[in-house]
């Protein structure tokens, strides 16, 4: 299944070589909901790897950056296993990408490692006093979750209906597959406005990402995707 780049990316940057063989990996990189397909691993089925990455000896880096967006009850935040590491966001939950704000949840003794590795000053002031006036208004993603699956489930119908097919999605954005390339589909939205993802960056040249938004906003992409396919 396509994924975040980015942690192949990294892995290159620390000296690591990406694999796609479990058990050839040191470290199993998992995003739950998985960027760009939206689809969420139920948390049994988390707690299931782990044991089987403990016994060969490897840890388990869990991305939940959209979770507050998806279902929180399936979040492994709350474990503190010294196999399992688990990444958070603040930009995805509360629209902020400009703040660049993560946290994380982990082993004493792994945080530690973490904390000895990590550059100093790596969040700024504006970013922690956002972060911590934020982290008081989480009960609030509630309403959030029941927009999202209500406008999701809008927008798979009139996607839909125009020909096109949908992934399973539980989080706020859903993969559409154009059944051919896209840059001519994408270029066209651009020069009306709407801005989509193109997913060939994660080997997907036949699909989209769109995020969920309003009813109305959600309206009109509907309307500027069905003026660019004719």
């Amino acid at each position: 299944m396509p994924t975040f780049g980015e942690y192949a990316l990294s892995a290159r940057l620390a000296g690591a070589s990406p694999t796609d063989l479990a058990e050839d990996a040191g470290v199993t990189f998992l995003c739950n909901p998985n960027n760009p397909t939206g689809s969420l691993t139920k948390r049994t089925d988390i707690l299931s790897r782990l044991i089987l990455l403990k016994n060969s000896g490897a840890m388990l880096f869990c991305d939940e950056a959209f979770i507050e967006l998806s279902d929180p009850q399936e979040s492994v935040a709350d474990l503190r296993d010294p196999g399992l590491f688990v990444l958070r966001s603040l930009t995805k939950s509360f629209s902020v990408p400009g703040i660049r704000f993560g946290y994380g949840f982990g082993n004493a003794a792994l945080i530690e490692q973490i904390e000895t590795a990590r550059s100093p000053w790596t969040v700024n002031a504006f970013a922690e006093s956002y972060a911590m006036e934020a982290f008081l208004h989480f009960d609030e993603l509630a309403a959030s979750r029941s927009a999202i699956n209500r406008e999701r489930a809008w927008l798979i119908v009139q996607i839909t209906n125009l020909g096109l097919s949908c992934h399973p999605s539980s989080a706020n954005y859903q993969l559409v597959n154009y059944g051919k390339n896209v840059a001519p589909l994408c270029t066209c939205l651009a020069k009306k406005g709407i801005l989509v993802r193109d997913c060939t960056s994660f080997g997907l040249t036949e699909c989209i990402r769109i995020a969920v938004r309003t009813r109305e906003e959600n309206t009109q992409l509907i309307e500027v995707l069905a003026a660019c396919m004719r």
